[in-house]
Protein backbone atom coordinates (compact mmCIF):
# COMPACT_ATOMS: atom_id res chain seq x y z
CA UNK A 1 0.00 0.00 0.00
CA UNK A 2 1.64 3.67 -1.26
CA UNK A 3 0.35 5.70 1.64
CA UNK A 4 0.57 9.98 0.93
CA UNK A 5 0.89 12.17 3.50
CA UNK A 6 0.05 16.29 4.01
CA UNK A 7 2.78 16.81 5.69
CA UNK A 8 4.42 20.44 6.67
CA UNK A 9 1.68 21.65 8.36
CA UNK A 10 3.07 20.01 11.66
CA UNK A 11 6.66 18.78 10.65
CA UNK A 12 6.71 17.39 14.18
CA UNK A 13 4.07 15.00 14.22
CA UNK A 14 4.96 14.37 9.85
CA UNK A 15 8.50 12.56 11.37
CA UNK A 16 6.39 11.26 13.83
CA UNK A 17 3.76 9.45 11.38
CA UNK A 18 6.92 8.74 8.83
CA UNK A 19 8.86 7.03 11.63
CA UNK A 20 5.83 4.98 13.06
CA UNK A 21 4.74 4.23 9.21
CA UNK A 22 8.79 2.97 9.04
CA UNK A 23 8.25 0.88 12.22
CA UNK A 24 5.15 -0.63 11.71
CA UNK A 25 6.06 -1.52 8.06
CA UNK A 26 9.56 -3.01 8.74
CA UNK A 27 7.93 -4.96 11.72
CA UNK A 28 5.66 -6.51 8.93
CA UNK A 29 8.93 -7.39 6.69
CA UNK A 30 7.37 -4.76 4.25
CA UNK A 31 9.00 -2.04 2.23
CA UNK A 32 6.92 1.70 2.95
CA UNK A 33 5.71 2.97 0.14
CA UNK A 34 5.31 6.74 1.01
CA UNK A 35 5.17 10.06 -0.42
CA UNK A 36 4.99 13.42 1.20
CA UNK A 37 3.55 17.10 0.30
CA UNK A 38 4.34 19.95 1.40
CA UNK A 39 1.22 22.18 2.89
CA UNK A 40 1.60 25.64 3.66
CA UNK A 41 1.54 26.36 7.43
CA UNK A 42 0.90 30.17 7.54
CA UNK A 43 -2.13 29.34 4.71
CA UNK A 44 -3.47 26.51 6.99
CA UNK A 45 -3.24 29.38 10.07
CA UNK A 46 -5.11 31.50 8.84
CA UNK A 47 -7.97 29.20 7.20
CA UNK A 48 -8.27 27.75 10.69
CA UNK A 49 -8.50 30.91 12.69
CA UNK A 50 -10.88 32.33 9.90
CA UNK A 51 -12.81 29.18 9.90
CA UNK A 52 -12.27 28.73 5.87
CA UNK A 53 -12.96 25.31 6.24
CA UNK A 54 -14.67 25.05 2.09
CA UNK A 55 -11.14 27.14 1.47
CA UNK A 56 -8.67 25.25 3.06
CA UNK A 57 -10.39 21.72 1.69
CA UNK A 58 -9.82 23.16 -1.45
CA UNK A 59 -6.13 23.30 -1.13
CA UNK A 60 -6.01 20.00 0.53
CA UNK A 61 -7.81 18.79 -2.36
CA UNK A 62 -5.35 19.98 -4.68
CA UNK A 63 -2.62 18.16 -2.62
CA UNK A 64 -4.11 14.87 -2.46
CA UNK A 65 -4.76 14.92 -6.05
CA UNK A 66 -0.97 15.61 -6.06
CA UNK A 67 -0.90 12.07 -3.78
CA UNK A 68 -3.36 9.97 -6.26
CA UNK A 69 -1.23 11.02 -8.82
CA UNK A 70 2.57 9.63 -7.17
CA UNK A 71 0.31 6.09 -6.84
CA UNK A 72 -0.84 6.98 -3.17
CA UNK A 73 -3.49 4.22 -1.90
CA UNK A 74 -4.63 6.78 0.75
CA UNK A 75 -3.60 9.43 2.79
CA UNK A 76 -3.56 11.56 5.67
CA UNK A 77 -3.16 14.98 7.08
CA UNK A 78 -0.26 14.96 9.61
CA UNK A 79 -1.87 17.60 12.27
CA UNK A 80 -4.43 17.35 14.43
CA UNK A 81 -4.95 21.41 13.75
CA UNK A 82 -5.41 20.69 9.95
CA UNK A 83 -8.57 18.15 10.82
CA UNK A 84 -11.05 21.60 11.37
CA UNK A 85 -12.08 21.33 7.45
CA UNK A 86 -11.72 17.30 7.63
CA UNK A 87 -15.40 16.54 6.39
CA UNK A 88 -15.11 19.31 4.10
CA UNK A 89 -12.14 17.86 2.12
CA UNK A 90 -13.63 13.89 2.44
CA UNK A 91 -15.83 14.66 -0.51
CA UNK A 92 -13.21 16.63 -2.37
CA UNK A 93 -10.50 13.57 -2.29
CA UNK A 94 -9.63 11.39 -5.02
CA UNK A 95 -8.45 8.78 -2.25
CA UNK A 96 -9.79 7.13 1.43
CA UNK A 97 -8.42 10.20 3.54
CA UNK A 98 -7.98 8.82 7.21
CA UNK A 99 -8.99 10.76 9.97
CA UNK A 100 -6.38 10.75 13.14
CA UNK A 101 -9.63 11.77 15.35
CA UNK A 102 -11.20 8.22 14.80
CA UNK A 103 -8.18 6.36 16.03
CA UNK A 104 -8.10 8.68 19.02
CA UNK A 105 -11.48 8.38 19.95
CA UNK A 106 -11.56 4.93 19.63
CA UNK A 107 -8.70 4.54 21.58
CA UNK A 108 -10.07 6.52 24.84
CA UNK A 109 -12.96 4.55 24.80
CA UNK A 110 -11.40 1.27 24.81
CA UNK A 111 -9.27 2.48 27.80
CA UNK A 112 -12.62 3.53 29.47
CA UNK A 113 -11.59 7.44 29.31
CA UNK A 114 -14.94 8.62 29.04
CA UNK A 115 -14.00 12.20 29.43
CA UNK A 116 -10.90 13.76 27.84
CA UNK A 117 -8.81 17.11 28.45
CA UNK A 118 -7.59 19.25 24.97
CA UNK A 119 -4.08 20.79 25.00
CA UNK A 120 -3.77 22.62 21.81
CA UNK A 121 -4.95 25.58 19.30
CA UNK A 122 -7.31 27.86 20.73
CA UNK A 123 -9.72 26.37 17.73
CA UNK A 124 -9.15 22.49 18.71
CA UNK A 125 -10.04 23.36 22.32
CA UNK A 126 -12.55 25.61 21.71
CA UNK A 127 -14.66 23.01 19.41
CA UNK A 128 -13.87 20.46 21.63
CA UNK A 129 -12.03 18.67 18.38
CA UNK A 130 -14.12 20.28 16.18
CA UNK A 131 -16.75 17.81 17.39
CA UNK A 132 -15.35 14.94 15.75
CA UNK A 133 -15.28 12.68 19.25
CA UNK A 134 -17.81 10.45 19.30
CA UNK A 135 -17.18 8.43 21.85
CA UNK A 136 -15.66 10.78 24.07
CA UNK A 137 -16.55 13.75 25.60
CA UNK A 138 -13.90 16.45 25.83
CA UNK A 139 -13.22 18.93 27.83
CA UNK A 140 -10.84 22.62 27.89
CA UNK A 141 -9.89 24.89 30.49
CA UNK A 142 -12.27 27.45 29.52
CA UNK A 143 -11.16 30.34 31.29
CA UNK A 144 -7.64 29.68 29.48
CA UNK A 145 -7.92 29.06 25.91
CA UNK A 146 -6.91 32.11 24.21
CA UNK A 147 -3.40 31.97 26.28
CA UNK A 148 -3.09 28.56 25.62
CA UNK A 149 -3.85 28.71 22.23
CA UNK A 150 -1.42 30.82 21.75
CA UNK A 151 1.13 29.50 23.81
CA UNK A 152 0.60 26.50 21.70
CA UNK A 153 1.36 28.24 18.12
CA UNK A 154 4.24 30.10 19.71
CA UNK A 155 5.84 27.02 20.94
CA UNK A 156 5.22 25.38 17.46
CA UNK A 157 7.20 27.70 15.74
CA UNK A 158 10.52 26.97 16.07
CA UNK A 159 12.58 29.98 14.80
CA UNK A 160 9.62 32.20 17.56
CA UNK A 161 12.23 34.12 20.04
CA UNK A 162 10.29 33.14 22.71
CA UNK A 163 9.92 29.51 22.17
CA UNK A 164 11.53 28.47 25.37
CA UNK A 165 9.10 30.66 27.57
CA UNK A 166 6.30 29.20 25.69
CA UNK A 167 7.77 25.54 26.15
CA UNK A 168 7.64 26.44 29.95
CA UNK A 169 4.32 28.00 30.02
CA UNK A 170 2.91 24.38 28.08
CA UNK A 171 4.76 22.58 30.39
CA UNK A 172 3.24 23.90 33.80
CA UNK A 173 -0.57 23.92 32.16
CA UNK A 174 0.19 19.81 30.90
CA UNK A 175 0.97 19.24 34.69
CA UNK A 176 -1.44 21.26 35.89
Amino acid sequence: MHIGLIGGIGVAATVVYYQRLSAAMAARGKPLELTIVNADVQELIRNNLADEREAQARVYAGLLNRLHAAGADCAAITSLGGHFCYDETVPLSPIPLVSAVKPLDAYFASRGFGTVGLLGTRVVMQTKLYGQLVQTRAVALEDEIDTLGQTFRIWQSPESVPNRIARCIWTQATVW
